[in-house]
């Protein structure tokens, strides 16, 4: 069997108050377009998640209500605070409690940057897989029955996408002049 994972780090936050602890960060308004271009973008390739890790942050929580509202809905996400900043080890083990087929994760760096290194049996040599920018979202594959069965260096990586790039195509395309008909 294939399980799939959609691990996503937080869309761009706000540094706006600096009285406001890292915790509590909303999203910017860049990073309220991203989640929903990110959003729009699953709901287009398919690929939606049936289960949602989502760490406790602010932004984080943000970041999926907007994926999940321009196109991948689905109910209440898990929210693991274990999630909050962690390192690979610990996102890996609450990735084997998971019990869909299609697994969300939305965390932070450099956390989320390592997980997806640590996952691929090849990652891709790209400065920009190796930044893994804020939005940024890798789909994996697995060839395992069971989560419980994930281990390092199995994956492989289906798609990559970062947000920056989904809002220059849609920029794009709506400048586009109309097709003329026959």
């Amino acid at each position: 069997m294939t399980l799939r994972l959609i691990l996503t780090r937080h869309a761009k936050s706000s540094w706006d108050d600096p009285l406001m602890t890292d915790h509590d960060r909303p999203l910017n308004k860049r990073g309220r377009a991203s989640a929903e271009a990110i959003g729009r973008w699953l709901m287009v390739k398919g690929i939606c998640p049936d289960e949602v890790l989502v760490s406790s942050a602010e932004r984080t929580r943000e970041t999926w209500d907007l994926i999940s509202k321009a196109g991948c809905p689905h109910g209440t996400p898990e929210i693991a605070p274990s999630l909050y900043l962690a390192e690979p080890d610990t996102m890996l083990n609450v990735l084997k409690s998971a019990t869909g087929k299609t697994v969300m994760m939305i965390a932070h760096n450099p956390g989320s940057s390592f997980m997806a290194h640590g996952l691929l049996e090849t990652p891709p040599a790209t400065h920009i897989f190796d930044r893994f920018p804020t939005g940024a979202t890798a789909v994996i594959d697995f060839e395992i029955d069971s989560w419980e069965d994930l281990i390092w260096r199995m994956g492989k990586l289906v798609d990559f996408v970062v947000p920056r790039d989904l809002i220059a195509a849609e920029v794009a395309m709506a400048n586009e002049p109309p097709a003329l008909s026959a």
